[in-house]
């Protein structure tokens, strides 16, 4: 990890310059999508091996989560990995507009108590903030397995002009697309009962 690590890990810019994530792969890939809180790693290892073509971005606080993801990377020999081994919301004041194709925000932690909500990471001014970053026809992913997150976030997207939900049925929440791998995250959610809610939404251009 102490090797691997500097060679992927993205500086922010300490005068809050903008950071142009297309740079970060030398301006060689075809898209660029991100990951907020990627835990153990194994959705963003699964994405970037069946997608070389694509940058990504993985941005984790927990080092533990790193080095799982560092592991998966060594093991399949991914080099279109970069990680922000932080917290996100700073790095997402230093992202250009319309720099993202595609934004996952996965099982977040739920915060339940009603005084911890404004500790989630999905908010009105965050989902502000990844709007800006997406490009029109980019895709935004939540995940959630916790009832009252699901409407949180629907509440905060939905709200957006520029948003636009992707479901039309049921299945389209309910069931997992088939570009979307598993985690340990969601299967624990099953073991214990719940449902998780897999939402999309493109990135329009209002006029």
């Amino acid at each position: 990890m102490r090797d691997m690590l500097p060679e992927i890990e993205i500086a922010p810019d300490e005068h809050g310059g903008l950071i142009d994530p297309a740079a970060l792969f030398g301006g060689e890939k075809r898209e660029i999508w991100m990951e907020i809180g990627f835990g153990a790693g194994e959705h963003l290892a699964w994405q970037a091996e069946h997608n070389p073509d694509i940058g990504f971005i993985g941005c984790e606080p927990y080092i533990n989560g790193v080095a799982s993801l560092l592991r998966h990377a060594a093991d399949r020999n991914l080099t279109n990995i970069r990680v922000l081994p932080d917290d996100v919301r700073p790095f997402l004041d230093q992202l250009p507009r319309a720099c993202l194709d595609r934004l996952f925000v996965l099982f977040p932690d739920p915060w339940p108590k009603r005084r911890h909500a404004d500790r989630r990471i999905v908010q009105f001014d965050t989902v502000d903030k990844f709007s800006h970053a997406l490009r029109p026809g980019g895709e935004l992913r939540l995940a959630t397995d916790d009832p009252g997150y699901q409407r949180w976030m629907l509440a905060r997207a939905t709200g957006r002009a520029d948003l636009r939900w992707l479901a039309r049925h049921p299945e389209d929440w309910r069931v997992r697309p088939e570009d979307w791998p598993q985690t340990r995250y969601e299967a624990k959610a099953f073991e214990e009962g719940r449902s998780p809610a897999f939402l999309r939404f493109e990135r329009t251009d209002p006029k």
